[in-house]
């Protein structure tokens, strides 16, 4: 009886440390990058588990929490998740998932391929690695190539793009749904870094969304107006001429998402004059 309780429990190692490292081998990789995340994705009833956050920042779907509940939301698409639940909400409609979402780690795990193909994405897998196709992202029915921004430093300046379709995404909502009110346009701006005088508004930095032949779609400026107690950020869209208010935690959001578009390997330096 010892022998065989020590057969059965050896087998039960096995099996599990066998499952486990099948999930630490399984990588995302999203548009051909692979995909960088601080918990590994785990496999739950032959599903692809994977945090939250890598599989929204990638799809360009913004995440709301209240309480155990999770609301995905992108364009016309909005999906409601509980944790614990297989119950899901897709626009209205209820649908059960096989794989309940469950919190590890301080982490929140949900099934990657239901919302990776919900918002638009193929999934694909083979040989232990899952790859995701994103959508094109259009603005005004154009597709987006990548997104440029521009800022200049006290000495030289430094021109990226982003080609991650769930960053870009990201970023244009938040610049769209974060435009506070209308403004009159400053009475002195400017883009000199060595000339910017108390009360001016100097351009931190150029976003422009370009299409496939390099021309910008659409763009937006940041400017900040800075005093000895005052940080003021003015969001300026040329081809409108307009000006309107905009949040410090809006600007950090758009840092944010490129931060982490770059740590995926989905930003380039185009050019770099800073020494």
């Amino acid at each position: 009886m010892k022998k065989m309780f020590s057969g059965v429990f050896l087998a039960f190692i096995l099996i599990l440390t066998s499952s486990t490292s099948y999930a630490a081998t399984i990588q995302i990789k999203v548009d051909g990058k692979t995909i960088v995340t601080d918990a590994n994705p785990e496999i739950k009833n032959n599903r692809t588990m994977v945090p939250l956050r890598v599989i929204s920042e990638n799809v360009g779907a913004t995440v709301h929490w209240s309480d155990s509940q999770v609301t995905l939301t992108k364009n016309d698409m909005k999906v409601i998740l509980k944790l614990k639940s297989n119950k899901v909400v897709k626009n209205g409609k209820t649908e059960y998932l096989d794989v309940k979402p469950y919190m590890k780690n301080n982490r929140t795990f949900v099934p990657m391929r239901f919302i990776a193909e919900t918002f638009g994405s193929h999934v694909d897998y083979k040989n232990g690695i899952v790859s995701i196709g994103t959508k094109p992202f259009t603005i005004d029915g154009v597709i987006v190539s990548a997104l440029q921004q521009e800022y200049h430093l006290f000495m030289g300046g430094v021109v990226e793009q982003s080609k991650g379709n769930g960053y870009n995404e990201a970023i244009y909502n938040t610049f769209v749904e974060n435009k506070g009110s209308k403004v009159k346009a400053p009475a002195n701006y400017t883009w000199d870094f060595h000339n910017v005088s108390a009360g001016d508004y100097y351009k931190n930095v150029q976003f422009d969304f370009l299409d496939q032949e390099g021309n910008s779609i659409k763009r937006f400026d940041l400017y900040s107006l800075r005093g000895l107690e005052q940080l003021e950020i003015l969001l300026h869209e040329p081809t409108e001429g307009q000006w309107y208010l905009f949040s410090e935690n809006a600007q950090q959001s758009i840092y944010q998402l490129l931060d982490r578009a770059s740590m995926n390997g989905f930003v380039t330096v185009i050019s770099n004059t800073a020494p």
